[in-house]
């Protein structure tokens, strides 16, 4: 059995950029996760110790996208990082970071970064 948690469109008002401008104003982030984790026994058991808590998934991200950066490769990264280290039950995360209505002059929806790492 594969289990995998999903927290989609989690929303996030940040200050992430390269420009001045984009660490003053700030914009709103986009941030969707899919966790791979050995949870059969929550499948059994219904108890909340036998899985990954939601919250504190979302808490982890929340403190990582609180943090100022010039890259959305940088805050994926530490993303990662931090979730690797919260939950070591982790085999596998897929995370994509999207920026809506990134200030370059165009008419675009959202511009993202999409890390995996398998371990």
């Amino acid at each position: 059995m594969v289990s995998q948690i999903e927290l989609k469109d989690m929303k996030f008002y940040a200050y992430h950029g390269v420009s001045p401008q984009e660490t003053k104003v700030g914009n709103t982030f986009v941030v969707n996760l899919i966790l791979t984790a050995p949870l059969e026994k929550a499948v059994i058991s219904d108890d909340l110790h036998d899985t990954i808590n939601y919250a504190e998934i979302f808490g982890a991200v929340k403190q990582e996208m609180d943090i100022p950066s010039k890259l959305l490769e940088h805050v994926a990264g530490r993303i990662m990082n931090a979730l690797k280290v919260k939950f070591p039950q982790l085999q596998e995360i897929r995370l994509k970071l999207s920026k809506l209505n990134p200030p370059f002059g165009g008419n675009l929806h959202s511009a993202s970064i999409i890390l995996k790492e398998t371990f």
